[in-house]
């Protein structure tokens, strides 16, 4: 594998490595998203959490409760991600 091969792998993994982190250590996104939920993890969120959206690949929820991606991970997420977050544009998309 070449030096520049590696470098487009490391680049989305360390991207999607940051997003975990900051979803995984504050609680500055409004919103999460669930990468593969399970039915099982679906059927267990406590009434606090919210469904925002639902695809085939990813469930994106909320709650007012601080704590959000511990609680996930506690519940059976393998891959939390921040969702709602006012990025450069200083407008959300979650809420």
């Amino acid at each position: 594998m070449t030096t520049r091969a590696l470098w487009l792998l490391a680049l989305p993994v360390a991207w999607v490595a940051l997003l975990a982190g900051v979803m995984r250590f504050t609680d500055a996104a409004p919103a999460a998203i669930v990468v593969l939920p399970s039915q099982e993890f679906l059927a267990q969120l406590p009434n606090h959490v919210a469904v925002l959206s639902r695809t085939a690949l990813t469930v994106t929820l909320a709650s007012d409760a601080p704590g959000l991606a511990p609680l996930l991970y506690r519940q059976g997420a393998w891959l939390v991600l921040p969702s709602g977050l006012a990025g450069c544009s200083g407008e959300g998309a979650a809420g």
